[in-house]
């Protein structure tokens, strides 16, 4: 696999991938590259009470025996239609920073995360024409009772294609909980230990980000979310199986998506069998989610289409709550 490629899809499964906490939230600006990364072994996630809009837990996923092989999957009758979400206003032009706060809506302090407070998903990248492992990606995060979340992803290449081009690449978000889901603040990526010039600031008295190194300022809308709260976020969707619309930062530019649900299905993992919902962002790419409706709706598999046709997937090879190191 040529170099070039190689860099090119690990940089377009982390920011079309939508990956992916109790920590006091930073200040918007702070530099937190200095701040310890995150680590995590990991225990089974306890039995879902409730997901928001869905149904109650399953059984305990079944293991599967060969973590890179891919999944398998098995299409059942399509969700039932409900009311859809709330339009989200286009993309804006870029614009001065407004100096009138615009008035934010009430917030209950504190509320509960759908999710458990803190917790871990592994995935295995694979290249799905050779069914290859070229890669691995882990996301942790942390929900604080204070409200504030931390949530960093990590991909890496790994064997052969490692030993021909290393890729590294770090994201972190930190924000707070509210009512409606996760609002960030503080989004920023590395690559190989550099920091690179993908980042956000997010301003939510004037509903604007500020994002790269430039400075750019755009308006945005409520909801908005960078690429590693999003994973989280599609918790609180109202009416996933009837499609959504959701805007995304990605520390180069904003977007709204328009998220169309395929309907449900069951699917194999490394790390289990789900009932899942498949979700679809299409464009020139083509980005899909396939979220477990009976495990918090975690995305368990996530698929990358490029300009060309050529896909690329990461699957769940673990999924827990982390542990202390003995």
């Amino acid at each position: 696999m040529p170099r070039k490629l190689i860099v090119a899809l690990l940089v377009s499964l982390l920011l079309h991938c939508w990956l992916m906490a109790g920590l006091p939230g930073w200040p918007a600006g702070e530099d937190f590259s200095s701040r310890p990364a995150l680590t995590a072994t990991l225990r089974p996630l306890p039995k879902p009470a409730a997901v928001a809009g869905g149904r109650q837990g399953p059984p305990q996923a079944k293991a599967a025996s060969t973590a890179a092989a891919p999944p398998r999957v098995k299409t059942s009758a399509p969700a039932p239609s409900v009311v859809p979400a709330d339009d989200i206003p286009s993309p804006a032009e870029p614009v001065e920073p407004s100096a009138t706060p615009v008035a934010a809506s009430a917030e209950p302090a504190s509320p509960a995360p759908v999710q458990p407070s803190s917790g871990v998903l592994r995935y295995d990248i694979v290249h799905e024409s050779s069914e290859a492992l070229i890669g691995r990606a882990e996301v942790v995060w942390q929900f604080a009772a204070d409200g504030s979340y931390r949530l960093q992803s990590l991909s890496e290449t790994v064997g052969l294609v490692a030993l021909f081009k290393s890729v590294r690449q770090e994201t972190r978000s930190t924000g707070r909980l509210i009512a409606s889901g996760l609002q960030p603040e503080i989004y920023r990526t590395w690559r190989n230990g550099e920091e690179t010039r993908e980042r956000a600031d997010f301003v939510w008295p004037t509903r604007q980000v500020v994002i790269g190194r430039e400075g750019t300022t755009l308006q945005i809308a409520d909801g908005t979310q960078d690429l590693l709260s999003l994973t989280f976020q599609l918790a609180y969707l109202k009416a996933p199986e009837n499609g959504s619309r959701i805007g995304v930062v990605t520390g180069k530019k904003y977007e709204v998506y328009e998220l169309d649900a395929l309907g449900e299905e069951t699917l194999l993992t490394p790390a289990g069998e789900f009932r899942t919902l498949h979700l679809r962002a299409a464009g020139e790419t083509v980005t899909e989610l396939w979220i477990a409706l009976d495990l918090y709706r975690l995305p368990v598999k996530i698929r990358f289409t490029d300009k060309k046709g050529r896909r690329y997937f990461q699957v769940a090879r673990e999924i827990g709550q982390p542990v202390a190191d003995p």
